[in-house]
């Protein structure tokens, strides 16, 4: 393993509120690093230790210090994200997004179903019968609930495009697949696996998630979607406009694109480092690709550097953790 040096003098850490829990936090955390090619964003959740995070500082320093590969489009269809709220405020969401794909949390907690299906059921009346919506339960299904639930909800939605990790394991998602008629996305058996290509070799999955942070940049992110032979669909790591230029440079250099992205989650923050001109926010349910990469304005750095020294160190500490784990 290449060891990786981080210059921490430089390095800001930053805090931005979400408009709503997600992921069960109320603020986005991370680390921004000016490199010699502009900025890379390291923002690990925190469930993810030392070595997990690896990657994450790979991707970092990789668009900090290098260019992107070229782009095949210069715009990327994107879905709106709706967090597990009540069912008015999903309908909003969608609205105000201008997307014609509606990602949906489910399974927010064990007694969820109605819940979700009247989030659904709103989502669905706010996109028309024209719209796709896709679920995403974050593993917290087994399967024979997976497969109870994805039934229930596929008919209350009028048609799932997709679910996305509907249960933890590999074999699970495959068991479910097998017995459902909505297509199976990989998100976490991809991104945390070990071997992220073992969904598609297993027949787990339709569809692969590919989030650069996480496989360790852009260039293996197109590695792996290479490798699984599976439609894929780039999503971002909730971050800010450096961390969603990262998913924006991925999916505009995949040689296909068959499913909208999951890009538009700076609608999920109360702000930006970067300012509203070069913000990478969708219009129409498209973000256009940018000739060069976002620069945080120092107005908004210092808005937003996390105030708290505790949790600043804690940042800074981790971050040189990750970096002296690569000596290893």
């Amino acid at each position: 393993m290449t060891s990786i040096d981080v210059d921490l003098q430089n390095a800001v850490v930053y805090s931005i509120p979400m408009r709503s829990r997600f992921r069960g936090i109320a603020a986005r955390e991370g680390v921004l690093i000016e490199g010699s090619h502009g900025w890379g964003e390291f923002c690990p959740f925190v469930e993810y230790d030392d070595i997990e995070s690896i990657p994450w500082l790979q991707a970092a320093l990789e668009q900090a210090n290098t260019d992107w590969p070229a782009s095949v489009r210069s715009r990327i269809p994107v879905n709106c994200t709706v967090p597990a709220v009540e069912a008015e405020k999903a309908r909003q969401i969608v609205l105000a997004s201008g997307c014609n794909t509606a990602k949906v949390k489910v399974a927010d907690h064990p007694d969820s179903l109605s819940e979700d299906i009247a989030r659904v059921e709103a989502v669905r009346d706010a996109l028309g019968s024209g719209g796709a919506i896709r679920i995403d339960a974050n593993c917290l299904w087994d399967v024979d609930t997976a497969v109870r639930n994805i039934k229930q909800i596929d008919a209350a939605a009028g048609g799932l495009e997709y679910v996305e990790q509907p249960c933890t394991t590999v074999e699970e998602l495959a068991a479910v697949r097998r017995q459902v008629d909505v297509m199976i996305a990989a998100d976490e058996s991809i991104r945390r696996a070990d071997d992220p290509l073992k969904v598609a070799l297993a027949g787990a999955a339709d569809i692969a998630i590919i989030k650069p942070g996480p496989l360790g940049g852009v260039r293996r992110s197109l590695e792996v979607a290479e490798a699984a032979g599976l439609p894929c669909v780039v999503t971002s790591t909730l971050g800010t406009s450096v961390d969603v230029a990262a998913g924006v440079a991925l999916a505009s250099s995949l040689p296909e694109m068959d499913y909208a992205c999951g890009l538009h989650t700076l609608a999920l923050l109360t702000g930006d480092v970067v300012e509203e001109a070069t913000s990478l926010r969708p219009s129409n349910g498209f973000i256009e690709v940018p000739t060069t990469k976002p620069v945080p304005a120092p107005r908004l750095l210092e808005e937003f550097r996390q105030n708290d020294s505790a949790r600043t160190k804690w940042w800074l500490d981790r971050l040189r953790r990750v970096s002296d784990a690569t000596r290893v």
